[in-house]
């Protein structure tokens, strides 16, 4: 059914897996067969408890819970951390249902590692969210595994468009764009501190800098998103020929932000590359 989504399996609903669960919950999209979320600690199991349609289960005192949370899911998230990914492949390979599709929360694991742990054979998708996820913004790169056919990226793209929007991207492309939008909200965030830095130096106290700061990036983005205008065009809204905005734009322009964000995404693709190699 177009409107609904089959049975859901979040093995380690952490802070990412949490978030689209959420996501799918607050949705209140039917999900047929359920949703069951898999924790380490009962703390962390009853945190999810309470939501509609989920069932949480503590590996502390079910061991044997991801494997029964993938038996009985056609889709498996897999959130847990990267190390732990191939002792838990290992773990479902033989329970999953004939036609599960296997999805990837986990960085760094490639779909070579996914498909030698649970066979050629099984449908895998490998996902790259952003934590804007948690309110529903989150951008998200998906590459799809060899067997992965068009409806089950389908389906788990209709997953992830519940907490945001969704790229497509061959696999080789996935660190590349966790180096823009997977890192991103760090870039802003950094923006926003030193905005905030230089209204304080111009005599603002530190709430009165931060809100106008703040309020700034999060009314530009909301005005951007509104109007779907290029952001080009938005700023040349903004800059009055001679007047006080050209001037600050032209210093930031004689800075390089160019070099910088293009040296900057360089030098996080750079280290992706050594942590996929293992250094």
């Amino acid at each position: 059914m177009a409107d609904s989504l089959p049975s859901l399996a979040f093995l380690g609903a952490g802070s990412m897996g949490g978030a689209i669960l959420r996501g799918v919950v607050a949705s209140g999209i039917p999900v047929q067969g359920g949703i069951i979320a898999t924790n380490r600690t009962t703390e962390k199991a009853q945190a999810l408890a309470d939501l509609s349609g989920v069932s949480a289960i503590a590996l502390d005192e079910r061991p044997e819970g991801n494997t029964e949370a993938a038996a009985a899911a056609r889709v498996v998230l897999v959130g847990v951390k990267p190390a732990m990914v191939p002792d838990l492949l290992r773990e479902i390979a033989p329970v999953l249902q004939p036609d599960a599709i296997v999805v990837s929360l986990a960085a760094g694991v490639t779909l070579a590692t996914f498909a030698e742990h649970l066979g050629d054979g099984v449908s895998v998708i490998r996902s790259m969210p952003n934590t804007p996820a948690t309110v529903g913004k989150a951008v998200t790169g998906l590459a799809a595994g060899s067997s992965a056919g068009a409806d089950d990226v389908a389906l788990v793209r209709r997953l992830f468009e519940l907490v945001g929007a969704v790229v497509e991207v061959p696999e080789p492309q996935i660190d590349a764009l966790s180096t823009i939008s997977g890192s991103g909200p760090a870039y802003v965030y950094l923006l926003i501190e030193e905005l905030t830095r230089a209204a304080v130096g111009k005599g603002f106290d530190e709430a009165d800098a931060r809100l106008m700061a703040e309020q700034t990036f999060i009314g530009a983005a909301a005005l951007l998103d509104a109007t779907g205008e290029e952001p080009a065009e938005l700023r040349r809204r903004v800059t009055s020929p001679k007047g006080t905005t050209e001037r600050a734009i032209a210093v930031l322009q004689d800075a390089h932000l160019d070099v910088v964000f293009a040296e900057a995404t360089d030098a996080a693709l750079a280290r992706a590359r050594e942590l996929a190699a293992g250094a």
